[in-house]
């Protein structure tokens, strides 16, 4: 090594804790490779990527939830839509799915980050001697329209919330996890059932933030394991259409002619 770079300034340049390569070695934050294939899910390997450590079972168990919950919501939502019309135009698998997910931004994609901040705006005003439920109208009340989370535009009451929220709660009772950004989460949701003229009841993405944020996950790796989590039903969708033979999908079918604007 110190004949290819007598310095160290190149090896320096790519110094990393996450993986080791060497003539015979591939490992993995430490372990290697051949010692977690067979014995470690994919689940438990994200932890371990991104952590440094292995996760309980219990952790991972409440991880894989929130990530098998945000696999896929139909082609409605942009990114699926994307990949299927990217997919017919002759640019491959890969292509597609990375089209797709670079549609994952604040709008589509970035509430799971978004709403891990505003869990943690609200228990940070509580630390002030806030009681909870003040705390979460004031950080309600002070941010966007749109509170990140909360609401959905197809659901009345979204039908992953409740298994998701019940692992939680499991969780919290057996001592996995601490439960607070849970209470911050329900007390948001009860706040936000009584201020307008209709409940809004919390959606996949606050539901899995508050898995996130109880593992321990910073918010802006909320969005990245949602990015890993959908990016399964992005390629299923890719794939699927690659199977039946169509070019150059658009958005609306040929017969049909897009209004004219003015």
């Amino acid at each position: 090594m110190s004949d290819i770079d007598p310095t160290g300034a190149v090896a320096g340049w790519w110094a990393t804790a996450v993986s080791r390569m060497e003539p015979g070695v591939i490992e993995l934050r430490g372990r290697p490779v051949q010692e977690l294939i067979g014995g470690t899910g994919l689940t438990s390997m994200i932890w371990l990527m991104l952590r440094g450590d292995l996760p309980a079972d219990r952790q991972a168990d409440l991880l894989e939830a929130a990530l098998v919950a945000a696999v896929d919501h139909g082609p409605h939502a942009p990114s699926i839509a994307v990949a299927r019309m990217a997919a017919t135009c002759g640019v491959g698998l890969n292509s597609a799915v990375a089209s797709a997910v670079n549609t994952l931004g604040d709008s589509h994609g970035g509430a799971g980050e978004q709403c891990v901040r505003l869990l943690d705006e609200i228990l940070a005003q509580e630390a002030t001697g806030t009681p909870l439920a003040a705390a979460a109208e004031q950080v309600i009340e002070r941010g966007p329209r749109y509170v990140p989370g909360f609401g959905h535009r197809f659901h009345p009451r979204d039908p992953r919330r409740d298994p998701l929220l019940s692992l939680v709660e499991d969780a919290v009772r057996d001592g996995v996890v601490s439960g607070d950004h849970l209470r911050a989460g329900l007390a948001a949701e009860a706040y936000l059932a009584v201020k307008g003229t209709r409940p809004v009841p919390m959606n996949i993405d606050g539901a899995t933030a508050i898995i996130y944020a109880e593992l321990g996950f910073p918010a802006p790796l909320a969005r990245g394991l949602f990015v890993l989590s959908r990016s399964i039903g992005i390629l299923a969708h890719a794939w699927e259409e690659t199977q039946q033979g169509r070019r150059n999908k658009g958005p609306i079918p040929p017969s049909v002619l897009p209004a004219r604007l003015g």
